[in-house]
């Protein structure tokens, strides 16, 4: 096998990094911040909403946020508003789709999925770099408490990603994502046990499923690795760390994170961050490894030029299909939202299987199509609940301002 699976290789390297992720989570919640979770309201800072939903979509609820301040309610849409988000939506999966295509594909041939993945932060950084440095986009600037929170996250997104790179090089896409599919669960559990969120019973509920389809699809899965299961784990469980911490974080700045703040910009912020943070890691985890995998590349088929090319086109579509998705993620409800990712991971799985030719067991088929379903219902729940809350504030809200208008607030 081409892709290295010695778990004694990267063991010490995902101990390392969920160990980090744990005291990091645990110092950054203060005590007033695990009290009770405020209900995100349009009333917070969109720079707020837009770095906490960089989490994808382990709270889409994050989003709202972002989507009220855009659209300004739900409303009749246009059918040029209607095309629009629609080539959104396709833009999103075709290049989410090639890139993890062309990202396996290179691994297969240089198999250093943390130097691979590192490479894939430093296109992403120069690419925004070129923009704010040509003025083609606005350059955000940062305070010491913006620095600090972007800091955090791109720990986690360095982390999560560069798991997910191990995870994708030691087995098929199609199994990476299907054990990717337990996001949720890692969302749930990190939120309840490091924020004290607590969700209703019926939200818990519809992750059965969802543990269930996706242990189902691993049992006697033809093509299982515990190198690509652990690191897809890790990788569930750092992002989900991610959303949570990064919340704590800017709750503590108060929202004064900087100016030009948008989305896209806060994005390219934290792929800088996530870049600098990835060096030593690949450098303790591959070393000097990557320049003889290098020359086995070249001697087997390529030209140094193609497969620079190549590495650059990766990191760039994985950049791209970030950016989009954030499109996507400011014109559409989170209902909308969170099918649409859902049926991402339909999609990815199936051309991977369609573009190299991995067996799926019937087994697996079934277990993931439960799993992936499992995690529509999941979303569509949560965001049932969450709105009834949001519904219930604000009629206690509009109780208390006129009590309190005569003197008679409550006590």
């Amino acid at each position: 096998m081409i892709v290295p699976t010695n778990l004694v290789k990267y063991g010490g390297i995902i101990a390392l990094l969920i160990g980090t992720s744990a005291v990091t989570a645990k110092t950054s919640s203060s005590p007033s911040m695990i009290t009770k979770p405020a209900l995100v309201t349009p009333t917070h800072l969109p720079a707020t909403a837009n770095l906490v939903s960089l989490s994808e979509q382990h709270d889409i609820s994050l989003a709202r946020n972002v989507i009220e301040k855009t659209r300004g309610g739900e409303g009749d849409v246009s059918l040029s508003e209607r095309l629009k988000i629609g080539s959104y939506f396709a833009l999103w999966y075709i290049l989410n789709i090639v890139y993890n295509i062309l990202n396996k594909k290179y691994l297969n041939v240089i198999p250093a999925p943390l130097t691979v993945g590192s490479l894939q932060f430093l296109v992403g950084s120069l690419y925004s770099i070129i923009l704010w440095q040509t003025k083609l986009r606005t350059a955000p600037v940062l305070t010491s408490q913006g620095k600090s929170a972007v800091n955090k996250v791109g720990f986690y997104h360095m982390s999560g990603q560069e798991l997910s790179m191990v995870s994708l090089g030691a087995g098929p896409v199609s199994f990476t994502h299907i054990v990717k599919a337990l996001e949720p669960f890692f969302s749930a559990v990190v939120s309840a046990v490091i924020s004290g969120k607590v969700m209703h019973p019926n939200v818990y509920l519809t992750l059965i499923p969802v543990v269930g389809g996706v242990a189902y699809a691993c049992l006697k899965e033809r093509s299982f690795s515990w190198l690509a299961f652990w690191t897809a784990m890790g990788s569930n469980l750092a992002f989900a760390m991610r959303a949570v911490v990064s919340k704590s974080a800017l709750d503590a700045s108060g929202g004064e994170l900087g100016e030009n703040l948008n989305s896209v910009n806060l994005f390219g912020l934290v792929t800088c961050y996530a870049f600098v943070q990835s060096i030593p890691l690949f450098l303790l985890g591959e070393g000097l490894s990557f320049i003889d995998l290098w020359k086995k590349a070249l001697a087997a088929s390529s030209t140094s030029n193609e497969l620079v090319r190549g590495l650059i086109m990766s990191g760039l579509f994985h950049y791209l299909n970030n950016e989009v998705m954030y499109l996507a993620l400011s014109n559409v409800h989170p209902v909308t939202l969170a099918v649409g990712n859902t049926m991402k991971r339909v999609f990815i799985v199936v051309a991977s299987v369609l573009v190299f030719r991995n067996p799926i067991s019937v087994q697996a088929a079934i277990g993931s199509g439960v799993g992936i379903g499992g995690v529509l219902l999941y979303s569509l729940t949560k965001q049932h609940y969450e709105e009834l809350e949001k519904n219930k504030l604000q009629e206690e809200a509009a109780v208390v301002k006129p009590n309190n208008r005569f003197g008679m607030g409550r006590k």
